[in-house]
């Protein structure tokens, strides 16, 4: 898509502007859920954001070479050791 409308590929930046962009919707669609932002479609656009946003991590980590599994792994077994 980034081909077809630009000629080229986004940069890793901004690649990480666009997850902000679609961050800062997926709060907007939190604030709808809550009732406190009137928006149609809000179920919908609520689990489609919270997917989209899922993915554009998937997509930060891949360009910057980090495994995001092993990422995710490290994070909750030193959240856990917190926690004890």
């Amino acid at each position: 898509m980034e081909i077809q409308q630009n000629g080229k590929e986004w940069t890793l930046e901004q690649d990480a502007l666009a997850y902000l962009t679609d961050a800062g919707l997926l709060g907007r669609d939190i604030m709808s859920h809550e009732k406190t932002w009137t928006k149609t479609n809000s179920a919908e656009e609520l689990e489609h954001k919270l997917a989209e946003n899922i993915w554009w991590l998937i997509i930060l980590a891949d360009r910057t070479g980090i495994d995001i599994k092993e990422a995710l792994e490290k994070f909750l077994t030193k959240t856990e050791n917190i926690l004890k």
